[in-house]
């Protein structure tokens, strides 16, 4: 199977995925297998809601509209230009996803399969319910797929390579056991933005999304936010006012409750809006319906801050404060080139 082959698969699975949008869940018939696959999805993206509470039918849609947006032939030619997979032998590449929001180990399964490798997946109990209708998707497309695609549930075996994605204590559980493989280990990563003063509403209302989408579960979900000295705290506020119907999310207002009476009974310094708290706090993580703020003095000692950080963030969200910054609103439409915690995931893929 070509390289082109398999760019043209893509392509119609991005077709397939753009009927299933926030603005509505509309058959096209020009969709290839569409009649075998579109009522099944649809009943499926139920059932990932009814299995995982924290996918709603908004995140999940909003997932599948990032990919039928990616996945077309303009945007995987600039993705796949720097390299050159001809001469791959194609190996057995397990990926151990997490669950964290919907899809998200789809783009270490496409790579996987674009680089004319085999893949054998390891879902988290906590997505497993889209992905492998996608797998059978492609195999309605080109029945080789049936050898290179495996999912199992069980401990994984007969393998080359490892691209695993976990917590900074699994992590070392995956370097441990994987230390004979060659492999790709992900860590915890969070993302910060950086606030001056001079945003625009528009900035702060942008950022709302980097922060709420997904109820601030991913890792390009802004955590931690950066304020001059004399920060108006309330025109932040004010912009994130169309978030607060969170609270009517049971899961979203149980944490934002427990997270606010931890922080009360310990006499934490807090400020509060009714749906999200700010905790004056040095770590970047923060718990769902939290974010961590720090004030600073100076731009150039923050700078050296967050490059001595680096390691440990996924986005930085700012207007001109640095050269590999994202812009406001911005952090949940990655493109197929932005890799996770910044590992080329396609150079691996083809020089395994």
């Amino acid at each position: 199977m070509s390289i082109e082959l398999r760019k043209s698969h893509l392509i119609e699975l991005g077709k397939f995925l753009n009927q299933f949008r926030r603005n509505g869940i509309e058959q096209n018939e020009d969709v290839k297998n569409n009649e075998e696959f579109f009522e099944e999805f649809k009943e499926q993206i139920e059932r990932a809601i009814h299995h995982n509470g924290w996918f709603t039918p908004d995140n999940i849609l909003f997932a599948l509209e990032g990919w039928s947006d990616s996945l077309n032939s303009s945007n995987l030619d600039k993705w796949l230009k720097p390299y050159n997979f001809d001469a791959v032998e194609p190996k057995t590449v397990g990926i151990i996803m997490a669950g964290n929001i919907p899809l998200v180990g789809f783009h270490d399964f496409i790579s996987v399969l674009i680089a004319g490798h085999k893949v054998l997946v390891k879902q988290s109990s906590n997505d497993m319910k889209l992905l492998p209708i996608l797998a059978n998707y492609l195999i309605s497309l080109d029945s080789d797929y049936k050898n290179k695609i495996e999912f199992t549930e069980n401990r994984m075996n007969d393998f080359e390579a490892i691209i695993a994605t976990g917590s900074n204590n699994t992590s070392r559980y995956f370097e441990y056991y994987f230390a004979n493989k060659k492999s790709i280990i992900r860590k915890n990563r969070n993302s910060v933005a950086i606030l001056t003063g001079n945003e625009t509403t528009e900035d702060l209302v942008a950022l709302g999304h980097d922060i709420f989408r997904y109820f601030g579960l991913g890792c390009r979900s802004v955590s931690k936010l950066y304020v001059p000295e004399d920060y108006d705290i309330d025109a932040f506020y004010k912009a994130l006012a169309p978030w607060a119907s969170l609270m009517d999310h049971a899961k979203y207002a149980n944490n934002y409750d427990y997270n606010k009476a931890v922080y009360l009974m310990s006499e934490f310094k807090m400020l509060d809006n009714g749906f999200l708290v700010l905790k004056e706090d040095q770590n970047f993580g923060s718990p769902i319906a939290t974010v961590f703020y720090e004030k600073y003095s100076n731009l150039e000692a923050l700078k050296a801050t967050i490059n001595n950080n680096k390691e440990n963030l996924q986005c930085v969200v700012a207007n001109n404060f640095m050269e590999s910054e994202i812009p406001f609103g911005k952090t949940q439409y990655p493109q197929l080139w932005d890799y996770a915690d910044n590992i080329d995931t396609l150079e691996f893929l083809e020089n395994i």
